[in-house]
């Protein structure tokens, strides 16, 4: 049976309409039919987008490769599963490709290493201690999950975050009852590490899940949970920092709010933090699913002493609410709901339109609401920057089983959001790459050389973006870091040579592939990837 919340949500949709065509923002749909819904996403270096689910749902709508089936006498559903739960995409293309994943990765975590590997962690039943490995190649050669054997977590992992470091190692922090860090390659004689944060920072309902974890440019993780936040030393495992409590509710899982680090600029040495959306504590507890969602967000500049939350309101309540770092240092807000929190079948009220939130602008004039989509994006949907500029939208699965008969049926559609910068009538400055090095060395000059179709006024910015692994309203070493620039100098007819600085170190970016974006007037080109060591 439709709720009522739902009707009344089409009705105002339906009032909505004559105005979308004001809004900024244009949806397409990529593909029809991906055949797995998608918890997890990555885009690699190859751009190349791996789409990732569980392993114990049953049938998929995608085969595996003839031959190949996983064979798993525990699983309560499949014993022989030929069925793919994980695919490589081509956006380009819109070409899938089944991948083979043996164990359960439901509600695991990831993160790129430096040299491209997507590193995956944890999971559920016999992925719980599992530690996977995923090496990109490029689309005309064929590469798979690798399930390394002779190593495995020191503890269980389910619901953890992954966060790259300056010497490029992981760090992996918390999960469910799992109130530790541990590192890959491991630390310690291999062996987790206590971290009672984690511990007094989970409630009734939990609400400490999925930490949300940012590097700091001083070398320190600023690592927040629930509605609390703390400044850790993990090569020393010490709290130097307890920040102020950050008021409205819960924020991270099942409360599903979400997280992201602004763009690191000028000299990299300060880093901002953005937490925005929740659910009302008590909702996850009572299952109840028309509870409102809050909008309040909380902003931080966690490298100052006395540090303070600054606290705004979005447009709308929303949990589950990807926020994705465009290459201009603006924040996309996308997904969600209205009301409920995360889980299966706890939310309703999907809130469908997307907000821009611009953090140079003063309070109360940061976000902007964009055209809404038309795709409920639930539990498991993900968003993810692409090279281009777009945003791809995927999954979508607030079911325990794939179900399409259902009020937010398990959803299969791939679309992508472009954000206002990719209008055609902006064509014209968009600025084009034609010359970038292949790697890049910390604190070393390099030139960039670009061609727009009007001439050039003002500077044009080169940023770097990483390609964090999106899960659960969090996109696990997410990064975007201004880099200091000349102007740009004529090089030939219609092209124009800028000297970019690398970042100083592995505090302000780690190293491995990035996208580089050249932006022109707010307006990006398409970017290229360059190696940063």
């Amino acid at each position: 049976m439709t709720s009522p919340n739902f009707l009344l949500l089409l009705l105002v949709q339906t009032l909505m309409i004559g105005l979308r065509a004001d809004l900024p923002g244009t949806w397409e749909l990529l593909v029809a039919n991906a055949g797995i819904a998608t918890m997890h996403t990555a885009v690699t270096r190859f751009n190349t987008v791996v789409l990732l689910d569980r392993t114990n749902i049953g049938p998929t709508r995608k085969m595996l490769r003839p031959g190949h089936c996983r064979i798993d006498p525990q699983d309560p559903l499949l014993k022989r599963d030929c069925y793919a739960h994980s695919a490589l995409f081509d956006p380009a293309t819109g070409l899938i490709r089944p991948l083979m994943i043996l164990t359960d990765t439901w509600c695991s975590s990831g993160q790129f290493l430096p040299d491209g590997t997507l590193l995956q962690t944890g999971g559920d039943r016999d992925g719980v201690k599992k530690i996977r490995k995923f090496i990109p190649c490029e689309k005309t050669s064929f590469c798979d999950w690798e399930e390394l054997e002779e190593v495995e977590l020191a503890q269980g992992r389910w619901y953890s975050t992954n966060q790259i470091l300056p010497d490029g190692s992981v760090i992996i922090v918390g999960g469910r009852a799992t109130a530790s860090v541990e590192f890959f390659p491991s630390r310690h004689g291999g062996g987790a590490v206590n971290f009672p944060f984690l511990a007094e920072a989970e409630d009734t309902q939990m609400d400490n899940l999925y930490p949300y974890v940012h590097l700091l440019p001083n070398g320190h993780l600023f690592v927040f949970a629930n509605n609390r936040a703390v400044l850790y030393d993990y090569t020393n495992n010490k709290v130097l920092k307890q920040y102020p409590k950050l008021d409205g509710g819960p924020r991270n899982y099942p409360s599903a709010g979400s997280s992201a680090m602004l763009a690191l600029r000028g000299d990299h040495s300060s880093a901002t933090i953005v937490v925005c959306g929740g659910a009302q504590f008590g909702a996850f507890i009572e299952r109840n699913t028309d509870t409102p969602a809050h909008g309040s967000c909380g902003r931080i500049e966690a490298t100052e002493l006395n540090a303070v939350w600054e606290m705004e309101d979005m447009p709308f309540g929303r949990i589950m609410g990807d926020m994705v770092l465009l290459p201009t240092g603006d924040v996309l807000i996308i997904n969600g709901a209205e009301a409920g929190t995360q889980g299966f079948e706890m939310a309703s009220q999907p809130c469908l339109y997307p907000l821009l939130y611009r953090p140079d602008e003063p309070v109360g004039l940061r976000f902007m609401t964009l055209n809404p989509g038309s795709v409920p994006r639930m539990y498991h949907s993900t968003a993810n920057l692409l090279p281009d500029g777009r945003i791809l939208i995927a999954g979508s699965n607030p079911h325990y089983f794939y179900k399409f008969e259902a009020e937010f049926p398990t959803e299969l559609r791939i679309e992508a959001f472009s954000p206002e910068y990719l209008l055609a009538e902006k064509a014209n400055i968009r600025p084009t790459i034609l010359e970038l090095p292949e790697k890049i060395n910390y604190g070393g000059g390099f030139d960039v050389v670009v061609t727009t179709e009007l001439p050039v006024v003002g500077i044009i910015e080169v940023n770097i973006a990483s390609a964090p692994f999106a899960t659960h309203s969090f996109s696990q070493g997410q990064r975007l870091v201004k880099l200091a620039v000349s102007s740009a100098v004529p090089d030939a007819v219609g092209s124009y040579r800028i000297s970019c600085m690398a970042p100083p170190d592995g505090r302000v970016a780690p190293p491995g592939y990035y996208m580089v974006f050249a932006v022109n007037t707010g307006v990006p080109s398409v970017a290229k990837w360059v190696k940063l060591l």
